[in-house]
Parts: structure tokens; sequence; C-alpha cells
């Protein structure tokens, strides 16, 4: 039954029992029309949105448009390998104690906020071979910048193939001469966007082993990388991009930049090389806290840790730091190669065979209970927010 027709009997059932005057009857249901004529305009809007609002914002929209035109929910909970029903039945259950007219003007309060915010903070479209990453050369400085503002700079699984492409590209360029990674907008980059886990089709075991040899490609572009890559941490850095890092030649960051692993709370395990060299970096300790214990790093602590070559205040961080760059850019890159070379090809290999072992273990990890409920109950999380 719709929103308008519960009211509506309400309505009448008011009126019989309770005297309900009819001069109060024609304000209300003009009240009501307009705020169907809301909702089924929000329900269009939705559909006109310029970019995907991504699965927290789909989840919330979801749970609300339920409560908002059936109640409470009234089904069973879908079983544990049905990824995307079970999110969504968490997100519309956590919204039993609210009322159809409540949710039906929280669904149009979220849509609307959507699309305001959708033609004000995305990104302009480039004409270019990229579609979520930025891949520009100011002299022989290359500057690679992951470009999902809105999302956090999180990393769909396009976003892979293209910051390995760029690599590639800056590798077989002989005008670059320093390639360097940031995020634009105010993070550096959320890591993996966990709607990657619910965009499932297919089996999830066939998935799971296509995704472990995506992640393998790419990290396999940072080991295998010939000239100098350095991180230019503008914001919070999470997951794979932070991991990662181990394998830059120079990390400088904000001193506003975090640095988290969130691995086993979302029952994982480490990918990007860290689990070889963070140790090798900050010492087993240091890095088990990260690593196991999903300790969030300072900029400060982080540099301490040897994490980061080195942290600047964030009013000067972006006169001070690219002004620097393009000096180094000017260096002959072939010394720069080949004192590279000198410095990291001893444990090419040793690296490489540290990606397989750990793309393995991931690939186990994404079929796996732990990470099935730790990914459930992350969502189901951010739908109550």
């Amino acid at each position: 039954m719709s929103l308008g027709r519960v009211l509506g009997v309400a309505l009448n059932v008011s009126r019989a029992s309770k005297g309900f005057q009819p001069r109060l009857q024609q304000p209300m249901m003009r009240m009501m029309s307009s705020l169907s004529a809301e909702f089924e305009q929000a329900k269009a809007k939705l559909n006109s949105l310029p970019e995907d609002p991504g699965n927290e914002a789909k989840l919330k929209i979801y749970a609300l448009f339920k409560q908002a035109t059936q109640g409470q929910v009234s089904t069973s909970r879908p079983g544990m390998m049905d990824f995307v029903g079970r999110a969504k039945w968490d997100a519309w259950n956590a919204l039993a104690d609210m009322t159809q007219e409540d949710a039906q003007k929280a669904y149009v309060d979220l849509v609307n906020e959507l699309a305001g915010a959708s033609s004000s903070a995305a990104p302009a479209a480039e004409p270019g071979k990229y579609k979520y990453i930025e891949s520009t050369l100011e002299g022989g400085l290359r500057i690679i910048k992951f470009n999902r503002p809105a999302k956090k700079n999180a990393f769909l699984k396009e976003s892979y193939d293209e910051i390995a492409a760029a690599l590639q590209e800056a590798a077989d360029d002989p005008k670059t001469v320093i390639t360097v990674t940031t995020g634009a907008g105010d993070f550096y980059s959320s890591g993996n966007d966990l709607s990657n886990f619910t965009n499932i089709q297919g089996d999830i075991k066939d998935l799971a082993k296509e995704s472990g040899k995506l992640l393998n490609r790419f990290v396999s572009a940072f080991i295998d990388f010939p000239k100098p890559l350095v991180a230019v941490v503008n914001g919070p850095a999470i997951g794979v991009s932070v991991t990662l890092m181990g394998m830059y030649d120079a990390v400088y960051a904000t001193d506003r930049a975090t640095f988290h692993t969130p691995f086993s709370s979302l029952g994982q395990s480490p990918e990007g090389c860290s689990s070889y060299t963070f140790p090798q970096i900050m010492g087993p300790g240091k890095a088990a806290e990260m690593l196991l214990f999903n300790k969030k790093l300072t900029a400060h602590e982080a540099e301490r840790v040897g994490l980061v070559t080195e942290v600047l205040p964030a009013d000067a961080f972006h006169q001070e730091i690219w002004a620097r760059l393009r000096q180094h850019a000017e260096l002959p890159v072939k010394s720069l190669v080949y004192s590279k070379a000198l410095t990291r090809d001893r444990e090419r290999q040793l690296l490489h065979e540290v990606n397989d072992i750990e793309c393995d273990r991931l690939v186990e990890r994404w079929t796996s209970d732990d990470c099935v409920n730790a990914i459930m109950k992350f969502f189901s999380a951010k739908s109550k927010m």
C-alpha cells in the first residue's frame, strides 16, 4: 500500500471515530499531495545523476524507498553468499522505527543532496584516454592524479588498469623524468572502493580469482617501474594506496595526512608487498600495529617509522613540494634510472614472489566468511549513518 493510501485510510478512520473536522482535511491532503509529488520528482531525479552515487548512498536510497513504500521489512534475511541482498536487507531493517512519511521525506532530502553535490563537486569530463585518473606532463614531471574526489579517490576496478597503464606510459616516455602520484581534492586515496565487493555477477570464486590477477598486475606495475616514483600525499591515505608506498622512492606528506591499513577489520590481509616492505622499513612491531591491528598513523608518526620521507605544513605544502619536484625533474633521466636500478633491482624478483603470495591469500580471504561478514557489517553501519 502506498504512503498516500495509508494516510488516506488513517484520515477516514479518524474522521469517523473522533469527529475529524472537514476543514482540516483539505490542508492535510494538499500537504500529502505535495509530498508525493516531491517523492516522484526525486525518483526521476535519481535516474539523471551524472555520476554513480556510490554503494553507501545507494543502500540508503534503497532502504528509504522500501520503508517509504512498504513500511518495515517483512522478509527473511538473504543467505550468506547473497552479498547485495544481505546489504539491502540490513539497510532496510535498520529503519524499523522510521515512519513511512519520515522515510519519504528523508528519501527526497537525500536525492536532492546527491543531485546538488553532483552538479557542484563532480569534475568536468575531460577528453583523453583515462576516466578515473589524470596523467599530465610538466617539463620532465609526470603527474598521475587519482581523480574521483567525490568518492575520496577510491579505486574502482577500472582505476587499477588505468593507473597501471599510466605508469607504463611514463616508463616508455623519454620526456618523463620523475613520476608523481597524488589525489584530487582533500584525499590522497581511500583505497579500494568497497562497492567492488557488491557489484558481483557470476560465481564469486571466479570473480575473486580475476580480481587477484588484476591486483597482481597492478602491483607489478609498481615493482617494475624503472624511474623515480614519488607520492605527494595531500590528505588521508587508506588501504592499497598506503601499502604501495613501500615501493616508492620518496613519500612527501602534508601534516594533515593520515595512513591507515584496516585489513583485519575487513577480514582481509596485506597487499602491495607491504607484508615484506613494511617490516623492512619500520620493523616488525610497528608493521604489525598497522597491518594486523589497524593502527592509523598521523603524518608525523609515519615519518618517524620511515614510511614518509618528509612532512610539510599544509599551508605551504603544495607550493614547496611542487617547486622541489620540478627541480628534480631537470636531472638526467638515465642517471636516475641507473641509480634506482642499483638500489632496487636486487629485490625485484623477491617482490614479485611476495606479490604472488599476497594475492593468492587475498583470493582466499575475499570468499571467506570473515570477509563477507566484515564487509556486510561495514555497509550496514554506513547505512545507519
